[in-house]
């Protein structure tokens, strides 16, 4: 009964919970950081081409890509490109994909390259992002036939 009365132990208790709680807060917040790491625009086209999802990955076209599908290599608008790559994918569907090579060191420009396995065989996928207002946006796409060695 004495100690509750004292208000010098009251302040200690009170502190002492308090201190508890922002340490057990902060060590918790260290482990959850990592789980925030903001996801990498190459792993996200990377994605949506292994799900042959050319509707979200138009989402993330320029207003102008340069496609390079197999020999045929064009300047196209955001509906053009989606419309080349669904004919693509519907005559290849996908079924996973491996990374071969990632550059990610520039604020403003990604690339990436990949090996796509389909049902009809393997494809070399190469492109290029660049800053658009903000925005990391595919402004290269390149679709090859994968040589095996």
């Amino acid at each position: 009964m004495i100690l509750i009365n004292n208000p010098y132990c009251l302040k200690f208790c009170l502190l002492n919970n308090y201190m508890k709680l922002v340490c057990l807060s902060s060590f918790i917040m260290l482990f959850l950081l990592p789980g925030f790491t903001p996801a990498d625009p190459i792993d996200d086209v990377a994605n949506l081409l292994k799900l042959g999802n050319t509707r979200e990955l138009a989402k993330s076209f320029a207003s102008s890509v340069e496609i390079t599908l197999m020999a045929e290599e064009n300047i196209y608008s955001q509906a053009q490109a989606t419309l080349i790559l669904d004919k693509f994918f519907s005559k290849n569907k996908p079924k996973s994909i491996k990374l071969l090579h990632k550059v990610n060191s520039s604020a403003n420009y990604r690339f990436g390259v990949f090996i796509l396995t389909t049902d009809t065989g393997l494809y070399r996928v190469a492109f290029t992002l660049k800053d658009v207002g903000g925005k990391m946006s595919i402004i290269e796409l390149r679709i090859e036939n994968e040589k095996v060695k």
